[in-house]
């Protein structure tokens, strides 16, 4: 069955499409109901006239997709049957294993058990290849399937066998589901003897709490600087937002306004509890992926002038969502303000108000942004991210290493490493040897993990343009030369990046043992925005310098 979706979507944008021409609700709700009268007309011909059986709700479906892309992302319809899975990524609760999954070669292996939940405790590892599930064969289901199977009622019993390396009979688990907490802190601990480091993954219901809590104890175990890690957190609620910027500002300061269609729900947010720390030097780390409530407290950080903000700019979302219900037991995410952190800057990046004719957006142009100050005077500029205070170069990843990791070599490798090296990893300072690396290399020797460079790409597209332009016969002998010059050899490479290919290694190789704080603590050696932060901390002059107005 085939249908046009551009069809659909075009007879839902009308639905929502405002008419400026007309100014008085009356006018515009009847509007709204001649649209509404059209597409039910249209949808009634279709069902009943299109050359082939059509599917209701996928076609329905559709068009309310369509409908709500051309707003913005965050604007999403949730059917009844997608409503557990979106309470437990807003709320980090569950009931199941307690276990992440994934696909490594076609097969579904568990990838990280959380600490302290069920699978942990039943004794289920990194890299144990899932066979069954309550004696339900899963070859050929998709992750999604699995993890269904895998959740269920708490205190219900799974029984899981699986394969695991180095076991020539397949082992059997059985144990009870587990309501399931994803903590928003999987890691906090003392970099040295003066610093704190603290990872925030999330802002679900707790984090705040959980935060203060793990300050205090890095406090206690005397640190005399904080690291608030907020990299790659997509961030959550708002509410946590402000729990979150707390803990390090004081009682009944603003931290973030909202501002929408519907003014009786504006609202100004303020942090209501008395602070943990607001003198202990703070540096927030930040990147690309940090978005929404992680901009919120690195930019109430850098607006009050009260910490550091080190790596690269931030996202760019300040947009706010509400869940209103529908019938049937789904329900809307709809966008329905815009965040203002207290300098009065809103960081939102994209214009989706207004987008190109091909539907695209663009992000906001330099000349239409405005520059607020901070509360000592700095200058900081809204609509783009947030800009960091001290900027770190985002880390190169090699092709070779993008390759070894997406193929599922370095997971497989660092497997059968750990069961055959058991005895060596005991903590986080684990280092491979020359000799380790080496048996790496013999290991890849019958492996596929061939990949295409950057260059090599740009080469193909001129290589390409200049056949299609007529210019080829002209360069082709010196394109040629380049070719062979550039051509990437895996040997070479494996060479070249040795450090970040040992480093990877080291990481997956590490939580095989210590699970998800072990890596987090392996990667900190070679991590730039950690050791640019040490040494801002332990540079009082350096960390003042940062936050003065010259």
């Amino acid at each position: 069955m085939k249908f046009r979706k551009g069809t659909i979507a075009i007879v839902f944008i009308l639905v929502v499409t405002t008419i400026f021409s007309f100014t008085t609700p009356t006018e515009r709700y009847f509007e709204i109901a001649k649209n509404l009268d059209i597409f039910a007309t249209l949808f009634k011909e279709v069902n009943a006239y299109y050359v082939d059986e059509v599917d209701p709700d996928r076609l329905i479906r559709t068009g309310i997709d369509a409908m709500l892309e051309s707003l913005d992302p965050y604007t999403n319809y949730i059917p009844e049957e997608e409503i557990e899975s979106f309470r437990t990524l807003t709320t980090g609760q569950y009931a199941g294993i307690g276990a992440l999954i994934g696909n490594v070669h076609g097969n579904i292996v568990i990838t990280m058990p959380y600490e302290k939940f069920a699978a942990n405790k039943a004794g289920l590892k990194i890299g144990d290849e899932i066979i069954s599930v309550n004696d339900v064969k899963i070859k050929g289901k998709s992750v999604s399937e699995i993890s269904s199977l895998l959740k269920g009622q708490a205190k219900t019993m799974v029984k899981i066998k699986v394969k695991r390396y180095g076991q020539d009979e397949p082992l059997t688990f059985e144990f009870n589901r587990e309501k399931i907490i994803v903590g928003n802190v999987p890691y906090h601990g003392m970099l040295d003897g003066s610093i704190g480091y603290v990872k925030l993954d999330d802002f679900t219901p707790g984090a705040g709490k959980e935060v203060a809590e793990a300050v205090k104890e890095l406090k206690a175990k005397g640190a005399k600087g904080m690291i608030l890690d907020l990299r790659s957190n997509p961030g959550g609620l708002l509410s946590e937002a402000v729990n979150v910027s707390n803990v390090f500002i004081p009682k009944n300061k603003e931290v973030v306004s909202t501002k929408g269609k519907v003014s009786e729900w504006n609202k100004t947010y303020k942090t209501l509890n008395n602070p943990v720390d607001t003198d202990i030097p703070l540096i927030v780390l930040i990147n690309g992926g940090s978005a929404s409530a992680s901009e919120i407290v690195s930019g109430v950080i850098q607006d009050y002038d009260r910490g550091v903000l080190v790596g690269s700019k931030t996202f760019g979302k300040g947009l706010v969502q509400t869940t209103r219900p529908l019938t049937y037991n789904s329900q809307l995410k709809v966008t329905t303000a815009k965040y203002y952190i207290p300098s009065g800057r809103c960081i939102q990046a994209l214009d989706y108000t207004h987008r190109n004719d091909d539907g695209s957006v663009d992000t906001v142009p330099d000349s239409l942004k405005l520059e607020f100050k901070t509360k000592k005077g700095r200058p900081v500029f809204d609509g783009g991210g947030l800009d960091p205070d001290v900027e770190i170069e985002d880390d190169f990843l090699a092709p070779i290493t993008i390759s070894l990791v997406s193929k599922g070599h370095v997971f497989d490798f660092s497997t059968e490493f750990y069961y055959k090296n058991i005895d060596r990893i005991t903590s986080a300072d684990f280092k491979l040897t020359d000799e380790d690396y080496d048996s790496f290399k013999d290991w890849l020797k019958d492996k596929d993990y061939d990949y295409v460079t950057t260059v090599e790409k740009t080469l193909d597209q001129l290589e390409a343009s200049a056949k299609k332009e007529k210019y080829f016969n002209d360069i082709d002998k010196q394109l040629l030369d380049l070719k062979q010059k550039v051509m990437h050899n895996k040997e070479v490479d494996l060479e070249t990046f040795e450090a970040q290919v040992k480093q990877i290694l080291r990481e997956e190789i590490v939580s095989r043992a210590l699970l998800e704080k072990g890596g987090i603590q392996a990667s900190f050696d070679a991590d730039p925005d950690v050791t640019t932060s040490h040494e801002i901390l332990t540079d009082q002059a350096r960390y003042n310098r940062l936050l003065s107005k010259n």
